[in-house]
């Protein structure tokens, strides 16, 4: 790309009482090589005053502020609205505890604008704390199984990975993922009814079965703060991990095999920890995931219910 044919790029983040980590993302993406991409950051309903401190520091950046935390899927497709209003040719969402590097965005853009059979591109993400320990290269999923999986996680890279040529995969993690305007219009933003976890493995599935490619960028790097050891364990993750596998499941066609592996997980999950006297710490995970396969049942979506 020269000087004159840069497409126009847009970035969602959301912030939801980040402010630290928000701001600390738009100074990576200050030092960016591609020339002025449009940043919108969706507040979701913050009440550590982030809308005011980011429109002081950083004025060239749009706020858009929410009255509610419209989760993962309901603040994206809120800044996907307003870029694909404002013309962007693709649109990039980004994780606001994530640094980039400086050259993140160009490497992507070129890459996934090699073809027009590429949908969506997303970068090596490496781990903040370890900075040459891949978190994902892009993801695989199963259709015997169900199951989904990050690519790389765990290995140690010196910022490269096995090859620097952009490879295939089923979906790259919305932690990251840049996806072309024409390929959004034609699919659609995000299922609102997942609220959070699976959707964008979800989007990718719709993606391919459009017809277009998936690409993992080798060479386009950057640094998410999440903890070593993985997601944190909360009730709240687990309800939405297992509540949206069903979804995910039933909207990507898995195999019946799927199905009986997921529900037999399940059951001896629900079992070990209702039994075991040693699990007596979990009993709110379980409660959890005992509600969230009551309301996969029963097609209760979006954002979760507290039990009462």
């Amino acid at each position: 790309m020269n000087g004159t044919d840069w497409p126009r790029v847009g970035i969602v983040i959301l912030n939801w009482n980040g402010l630290e980590d928000t701001l600390a993302c738009l100074e990576s993406l200050a030092q960016a090589d591609y020339p002025a991409p449009d940043i919108v950051i969706v507040d979701n309903g913050s009440t550590d005053d982030s809308p005011t401190i980011i429109r002081r520091r950083y004025p060239n950046t749009t706020v858009l502020e929410m009255h509610r935390n419209l989760g993962f899927t309901g603040g994206n497709n809120t800044g996907l609205r307003y870029l694909l209003e404002r013309g962007v040719e693709w649109a990039l969402l980004l994780n606001n505890d994530t640094e980039v590097a400086p050259d993140m965005l160009r490497m992507l853009v070129h890459a996934a604008g090699a073809e027009e059979s590429i949908g969506i591109a997303g970068p090596t993400i490496y781990f903040y704390d370890a900075p040459d320990t891949i978190w994902s290269a892009g993801g695989r999923f199963d259709r015997r199984t169900g199951e989904t999986h990050m690519l790389g996680l765990g290995r140690r890279d010196g910022g490269q990975s096995d090859t620097d040529r952009p490879r295939d995969v089923d979906f790259v993690t919305g932690c990251a993922l840049l996806i072309k305007r024409d390929v959004l219009e034609q699919v659609g933003l995000l299922d609102d009814r997942f609220y959070l976890y699976y959707e964008e493995a979800e989007w990718c599935a719709r993606v391919r079965r459009a017809g277009y490619r998936i690409i993992h960028v080798p060479e386009a790097r950057m640094w998410h703060k999440i903890p070593l050891d993985g997601r944190t364990s909360s009730p709240m993750v687990h309800y939405y991990m297992t509540r949206n596998r069903f979804l995910f499941l039933r909207l990507t066609g898995a195999r019946p095999g799927a199905w009986l592996r997921t529900l037999f997980g399940n059951v001896r999950t629900l079992a070990s920890w209702t039994i075991k006297p040693r699990w007596r710490t979990r009993w709110a995970h379980r409660d959890a995931m005992l509600q969230a396969i009551g309301d996969a049942i029963f097609g209760r979506w979006g954002e979760r219910i507290a039990a009462r």
